[in-house]
């Protein structure tokens, strides 16, 4: 097995017990980024030198006696909002060309004093106002979309050109891009991980989570992020409520979404949990909410280089910007008031189930140059629209929610499922992320969270060196 290929753990378990050294772990990965990112375009910029340095000094540490952690020297990207003192953050925009960090985040800080080696910026759709980032291509198929607005992130860990990273997700934009690339994305309780030194698109309704190949990995990240131990929760299945949700969720969802999703909750049920019918609250008020929210909220952030210099902006978010300038007070207030009662509906759905159980979105990943989703018996849908509408319920409401990959469809396309909980209990979201990665089919290479190569690759690589 290549080096670039191990998960997180599988990685950290190697580095601490000597049978990798973070410098050979960076330098397989470097190497694979060498032969892959040409094709898929996930990184918006890589320091392969400044990684090969961080890698060198975590080997130093760990043989001295001072490895600091599962990440110590383990190789990671960064999606290009979030701030590295010294490096720029151009959030995929013209606008933002000549811009340079003068410090860190509070994510990047936490990660670097963990270890973890940083090898570049990924990806992002234009100021993440958006879900197919476009310059970048899906690690399955190139000529689909990589989801967004943090493709370049997901691509990365499929591809295995990171170990793992973060994305931030304000209408799905972790969790999109982690089902339509086979992984794993986890967006936190909102609050739970820290936004500071993250260029916004919304604040009220952005987080900051990780993207790896399986659960346990994402647990070990969101320790390092939190300053909290991630404690590995084996669910009580015995007495594990699941929500199956009646309404919304498979509504307008492909067949083989829907059969893959509820394959992986009857999967639950045979391991003991109790499957519960579910009706999700504020179903029909939940596109306008959140965009009710997000639109006014992000123009706002904008305001000052949307008057600046408007032509430096792409054509789809300046439309997005400009609109959100005729969002009245009225309006956005009116969304407020429906996230209250939609946060107070999701809590009294809690007293009844313990975890909730849909599809992230409702098709895989689409051809790159479509525009639509047509829909069987007639309809279509915007892509964006189509791929926010499963997310949007945990981004206004701020409750946890987990996606990972439960099968192929017919195109041999990720298909991913969410995972929904209270508020702070991402343990319980992991642990049965956990059981379901143990228990599931193997998808792609047989290797969590890896894209096969002969979807990222033409011609196929060559074996790399361990």
């Amino acid at each position: 097995m290549r080096p670039y290929e191990l998960t997180l753990a599988e990685a950290a378990d190697a580095v601490a017990a000597r049978d990798l050294s973070p410098v050979e772990l960076t330098d397989s990965v470097l190497g694979r980024i060498e032969a892959v990112e040409p094709e898929l375009n996930a990184y918006a910029e890589v320091f392969a030198d400044s990684a090969r340095r961080a890698a060198a000094l975590a080997e130093r540490e760990i043989v001295a006696g001072r490895r600091r952690g599962p990440l110590h020297g383990v190789p990671m990207a960064l999606k290009d909002l979030i701030d590295v003192a010294g490096t720029p953050t151009r959030a995929g925009s013209r606008v933002r060309e000549h811009h340079m960090a003068d410090r860190d985040s509070t994510v990047a800080a936490r990660l670097a004093e963990a270890g973890a080696v940083l090898l570049g910026k990924a990806q992002t759709h234009e100021f993440a106002y958006g879900l197919t980032t476009p310059q970048t291509r899906n690690a399955w198929d190139p000529d689909r979309v990589a989801g967004g607005s943090s493709g370049g992130s997901a691509v990365a860990v499929a591809a295995g050109t990171a170990t793992f990273a973060l994305g931030t997700d304000t209408g799905g934009s972790i969790r999109v891009p982690a089902a339509l690339n086979g992984v794993v994305g986890l967006k936190p309780t909102y609050g739970l991980v820290p936004a500071d030194g993250v260029f916004p698109l919304s604040w009220s309704l952005d987080h900051v989570g990780p993207l790896t190949r399986t659960s346990r990995d994402a647990g070990l990240v969101l320790a390092a992020l939190t300053g909290r131990q991630m404690p590995d929760v084996e669910p009580d299945f015995g007495t594990l409520r699941v929500g199956v949700p009646r309404n919304h969720y498979f509504d307008r969802t492909a067949p083989a979404v829907a059969e893959a999703v509820a394959a992986a909750t009857g999967r639950l049920r045979d391991l003991g949990a109790r499957l519960v019918d579910v009706e999700i609250p504020f179903a029909e008020h939940t596109q306008a909410t959140l965009w009710g929210l997000m639109v006014p909220e992000a123009s706002d952030v904008h305001d000052e280089a949307l008057r600046s210099s408007p032509e430096l902006y792409g054509p789809d978010v300046h439309a997005l910007l400009e609109a959100g300038r005729l969002v009245s007070a009225g309006d956005y207030l009116r969304a407020q008031r429906v996230r209250t009662l939609m946060r107070q509906a999701w809590t009294r759905l809690f007293d009844d189930v313990d975890v909730v159980a849909a599809p992230t979105v409702p098709v895989t990943a689409v051809p790159r140059d479509a525009e639509t989703v047509r829909w069987p018996g007639g309809g279509a849908e915007p892509v964006a629209d189509a791929y926010v509408r499963l997310c949007a319920p945990a981004n206004i409401t701020g409750l946890p929610s987990l996606s990972l990959p439960v099968g192929l469809d017919g195109a041999g396309l990720p298909i991913g499922m969410q995972l929904i909980g209270r508020p702070f209990d991402e343990a319980t979201l992991l642990g049965i992320g956990h059981a379901l990665e143990q228990t599931g089919p193997r998808t792609g290479t047989g290797r969590p969270g890896l894209a096969p190569d002969r979807a990222t690759v033409r011609p196929p690589v060559p074996l790399l060196a361990q």
